[in-house]
């Protein structure tokens, strides 16, 4: 039961808890609404940034949703409602009117992520994710290194066409089999903290690499785009994230083979059990491959965008819409899976996407930039990257990585121009410390379907998080600074 379930304790109590932070996000609310006119924001030039009433409105808006967004008072799907309606009870003006505001809902963006929750519930559906999962067993052996290693590669790997909660969903059950392998009961090893925190660590880590990975690639593009004015393609974003992606899945392997050291090198009769699980599946069926081929059909159309210019007028969300189309055409899904649908994750990112939105039409995203580069004035320019990336990090740790992603990046987009950044590096940075919430298990849902193990404690979880989380940073740092430069990235704006 979620902390939204319990309006009542199960002994018939009110619950005090969730009560306190449904009013303390109202109050929050209240006191920004109704406070005095906030000073100027001045940046280094002079130039002063006024924060309007709409744009005082909005930061009350966002610290009430990112209350209930981290305390769940309500699912995160009504909290992203709520967003929605306040901006239509107490903003004035024209730049976010009801329809502005209830669009932002179906933005794009939120189809895109629409389309790729549903390729993930086709590959589970049709036993695909089995098939893969066997088959890596078979390959690695029964050597606790190797399934490590074998686990961390595939779940990244499914991360490349399906959303990392999807696949951690998937995974999970695979990983509970091969622990019962290993030990006779439940209690917590070294090897079990490593396996199900590692596949929540890789999960995040193989998700920046491709936009089907999770919601924040999408949306940061839908933002870039809206600000910056360019767009970044499917394969343009894979290109400068591949190479961090995959370093960051083999640190990790090494990160838990050294501070969780299985207790046992090997596995004993983990092949006996496998092979008849895998034969049992037989020959692939023609509903598995012909997913497959749409798929992939569409991943290849997405790629092909940037380099056949008569493709490139096809949206990328509707491209990959057209997948859900024949998943029902050719009956892989049903009305069943229809109804299945996370909604309320659906909510959330419509939520996100508003809220961002909000911020930025309002110019509160522009006052609240200006008074965080008022901290960066005399900043080394890497100082200032990875400055942000720390604040976008522990912000994904606190709410959402969509609403993370929604909130600091438009902040530092608007920041990046007065120091000389260029904003793809902002972009960038960004999205790999977003997709990487090692601290919390609120940060991201493979954190939380990993503790359902019963492995660790948050406490453990959020210490192992720090020391990953610097790993992070010094690895974005390498990257910010030598191997983007040289795959092509512009890092500082020409003079």
């Amino acid at each position: 039961m979620t902390v939204a379930d319990k309006m009542m304790k199960s002994n018939g109590k009110i619950d005090g808890r969730r009560l306190f932070f449904i009013f303390l996000g109202i109050a929050l609310f209240c006191i920004v609404y109704f406070s005095p006119q906030w000073a100027d924001a001045v940046d280094p030039e002079g130039k002063h940034f006024s924060l309007s009433y709409n744009g005082k409105t909005a930061l009350a808006i966002f610290l009430l949703a990112g209350i209930w967004w981290v305390f769940e008072v309500v699912p995160i799907g009504v909290t992203s409602i709520t967003i929605g309606i306040l901006q239509v009870l107490f903003l004035v003006g024209e730049e976010r009117l009801p329809k502005v505001v209830f669009g932002d809902f179906m933005d794009p963006s939120v189809w895109f992520i629409f389309g790729s929750i549903v390729i993930g519930m086709a590959f589970a559906k049709t036993g695909l994710t089995q098939r893969l999962a066997y088959r890596m067993l078979l390959l690695v052996g029964e050597k606790t290194s190797m399934i490590y290693l074998g686990s961390f590669v595939m779940t990244a790997g499914l991360t490349l066409i399906m959303a990392h909660t999807a696949v951690a969903a998937a995974v999970y059950p695979l990983l509970i089999a091969i622990y019962g392998l290993y030990a006779d009961d439940n209690k917590p090893t070294r090897f079990g903290q490593g396996l199900f925190m590692g596949m929540a660590y890789v999960a995040g880590a193989g998700s920046v690499i491709t936009l089907l990975g999770a919601a924040r690639g999408a949306v940061a593009i839908g933002f870039y785009k809206r600000i910056i004015g360019t767009e970044i393609s499917f394969f343009g974003l894979s290109y400068y994230m591949l190479p961090i992606g995959a370093a960051m899945v083999g640190l990790l392997w090494l990160f838990f083979m050294i501070f969780f050291k299985p207790e046992k090198k090997e596995i004993k009769g983990l092949r006996e059990r496998v092979v008849p699980l895998h034969k049992e599946l037989g020959p692939m069926s023609r509903t598995e491959i012909t997913t497959l081929v749409i798929v992939f059909s569409c991943i290849a159309v997405l790629g092909l965008r940037s380099f056949i210019p008569a493709l490139a007028p096809l949206h990328k969300s509707a491209v990959i819409l057209c997948t859900t189309v024949f998943f029902f055409l050719f009956k892989i899904l049903s009305i069943k899976d229809l109804e299945e649908i996370p909604w309320n994750i659906i909510l959330l990112f419509g939520g996100a996407m508003s809220i961002g939105f909000c911020l930025y039409d309002t110019g509160a995203a522009d006052w609240l930039a200006i008074n965080w580069l008022v901290l960066f004035k005399n900043a080394h320019w890497l100082v200032f990257i990875i400055g942000m990336s720390l604040f976008v990090l522990i912000m994904t740790n606190f709410i959402m990585n969509v609403a993370a992603i929604a909130i600091s990046l438009p902040v530092a987009l608007v920041i990046a121009p007065y120091l000389g950044v260029a904003p793809e590096v902002i972009m960038f940075s960004s999205l790999v410390v977003a997709g990487m919430p090692f601290l919390l298990l609120v940060g991201a849902a493979p954190n939380a379907i990993a503790y359902e193990s019963k492995q660790f404690t948050s406490g453990k979880f959020f210490v192992t998080g720090i020391w990953a989380s610097l790993m992070l940073l010094i690895v974005l740092t390498i990257f910010v600074v030598a191997i983007w430069p040289l795959m092509g990235m512009p890092v500082l704006l020409p003079k």
